[in-house]
Order: C-alpha cells, then structure tokens, then sequence
C-alpha cells in the first residue's frame, strides 16, 4: 500500500518572552492510502500542535519548525510557499477541529461555508457547490439538507455542528483528513455516530485519516495504527492490538489502566498516572516519562532510549527493552484494555 504522508523527525517550538517550548521534539510517522491512525497521549503532549503543523496552520512567530519534514505528494510542506499550502490546505488535506462552535464562521450560513472551498478549489459554479453543498449534508446525516444550507451554526446542535464541520472537510474529497478531538464535546450517543459516519465517508472517499485523542476507547472503534505521544515525543507505535494487548511503554501501561472497563467491578478504583509532565521549557535529558515511572533506572534520567523494534509493525523507546533491563511485566489492567 502507497504511503500518503510521511512525517520525519518533526521539531517544533514556540518563542515566548519566557524561553523557548519545545513542544514537538523528533516525532515520526507515515500514512498509508485509505488508513487510519490514531495520535494518543494526555493534554500537553503535542498532538496538536504536530496535527496543525501538518497543515501549516500554526502562526510563526511564535511557532518555530526547527527541523525535519512532511513529505505529501513528494514535497516537504514545512518549506513549501503560504500559496501553495493554500491550494493543498482544504483539497488535498482538510482538519476537523476540536470545538465545531470556534471553528465555524458564525457570521456566515453553513451552506456558504461549504461551498467556498468547493469554488476555490474546484473552480465550481455557484450554483453546482450549493448543490454539492446540499449533497454533503445529506451524507452526514443532517436533516432537511436543503433548509439547513440556509442556516447559521447557532442554529445547530453540537453534533450537527461536527457533522457540518466534517461535510466543510469531505467537500473537496482530501486525501487525508486530521480529526483533532473530534467528538470531546459530545455526548457517547452522538459521539458513537460521529465515528461510524467518519467510518463510512473513509470507505466512499478513500480517504487517510489521523485521529487526534486521548480517548482511547474513540481509538479502538476506528484506528489500525496507533502513535502513543508523551511530552512531544513518540514513546510507542504499533497496530491496534499491539498497542491494546502487548503494550510495551510503562506510559502506554498507564493510559490503558487509566481507563474504564465493562469487567472492572463497583469496588474497583481507576489507576491514574502519578505526578505530572515534565515542563518543555527545560525538557529532560533522559527518557521524559521517567519521573512519574515506577521502573524507571539511572539511565532513564541520564539518556533518552533509541526506538527499538518489537516487530515490523511495533516500537517502542524505553529501556525496558534493553537486554541488560529487568523484566518488567505491564499490570493486568493495562492489558486489553478495551
């Protein structure tokens, strides 16, 4: 399968008058044709900041890409023009954002908002978008699709306002698609329907996703690749079941057992991850989970592991891993999490 997007030692800070934040700090992946992946790890961690650098959406300054590349269509976005990224930004790669409220154009109908890009980038008649426009809304589901085009996102519900932000997204059918918490302001039933309807427009449109989360039970429904972030780094990548049952990452363990499971009973407590981040003014030398890890040995501190491949498909950067570590088994919670 063709690689879509190929993300490589990606480093990006930000320039305050307190110092520098190094926020994204060597993350790599790629993405195959008609995939999706999921971009895990607690609020901080750089996922969002990594999904916006893709789309160049970040201001600079502050915002500093200090090294690495993006390699889309076989050019580097980090050093591609602003009007070239204008013809990819929406066509070729679109975002739904995180509050579907803020990123909509109060001041502007739905329907109009869909069929600006359509006219940018597909040189559209207005009248073929507003008809595509209509289209869209129906194969998201929304009601009286020919009303609705003619009304404004206060007029929504939360989730007919992530439907309309995903019908913006699919209008000119990218290739891939960011979704950045897409459904953390709504509520389970709506948020089930948000990601079978993501599910469905993938298999129509073919469509490469990256799912930003920290909802790993969102992951588990949708995503055949899972990328664990923690304080701007990769700490673990694999398929899905590799990351659900053979997690390696102390970090992956405690994200697993943090979770609720349908097998866990009343008197059972969720575990969650002592202590906090480490501040990315001032990022450690050594492995940046190893102050809240309870495995964690001299080295940890001293050293930042290499990526060592558990399989083809799976690696992780601990030194657990290293033959001279003791065995350290993951806690049964953090097991099959699902």
């Amino acid at each position: 399968m063709s690689k879509v997007l190929e993300v490589k030692d990606l480093q990006v800070s930000f320039k305050t008058y307190s110092g520098e934040v190094h926020a994204v700090r060597g993350v790599s992946f790629d993405l195959d044709e008609g995939e999706t992946i999921a971009i895990v790890g607690e609020s901080g961690c750089g996922k969002s900041v990594t999904s916006q650098t893709l789309m160049r959406l970040l201001p600079s300054p502050p915002s500093v890409i200090k090294g690495g590349e993006v390699l889309f269509d076989g050019k580097d976005l980090t050093k591609v023009s602003e009007k070239e990224m204008e013809k990819i930004r929406g066509a070729q790669i679109a975002m739904i954002f995180q509050d579907p409220m803020t990123s909509l154009n109060p001041t502007l109908k739905v329907g109009d908002q869909i069929t600006e890009g359509l006219m940018k980038h597909h040189k559209m008649s207005k009248s073929d978008a507003k008809k595509k426009a209509v289209e869209m809304l129906k194969k998201v589901g929304i009601p009286s699709p020919e009303k609705r085009i003619n009304q404004y996102p206060h007029q929504f519900s939360g989730g007919m306002r992530q439907r309309a932000m995903i019908a913006i997204a699919l209008a000119c059918a990218p290739k891939v698609l960011i979704a950045d918490e897409p459904t953390t302001a709504l509520d389970v039933t709506i948020q089930a329907q948000i990601i079978d309807l993501m599910k469905e427009l993938q298999k129509d449109i073919k469509t490469s996703i990256i799912l930003i989360t920290h909802d790993l039970g969102v992951v588990a429904d949708i995503a055949k690749r899972v990328v664990v972030m923690y304080a701007g780094k990769v700490v673990e990548s694999g398929t899905l079941e590799e990351i659900f049952y053979q997690p390696k990452h102390p970090y992956t363990w405690g994200l697993l057992a943090s979770m609720p499971r349908l097998d866990q009973t009343s008197d059972q407590e969720l575990l969650p991850i002592p202590g906090s981040p480490p501040d990315l003014f001032k990022p450690p030398k050594g492995c940046p989970f190893a102050a809240r890890c309870k495995h964690a040995m001299k080295i940890c501190l001293e050293e930042m592991p290499e990526a060592t491949k558990v399989s083809s498909t799976h690696q992780v950067a601990c030194w657990l891993e290293h033959d001279m570590a003791p065995k350290v088994e993951p806690p049964a919670a953090a097991v099959g999490g699902e």
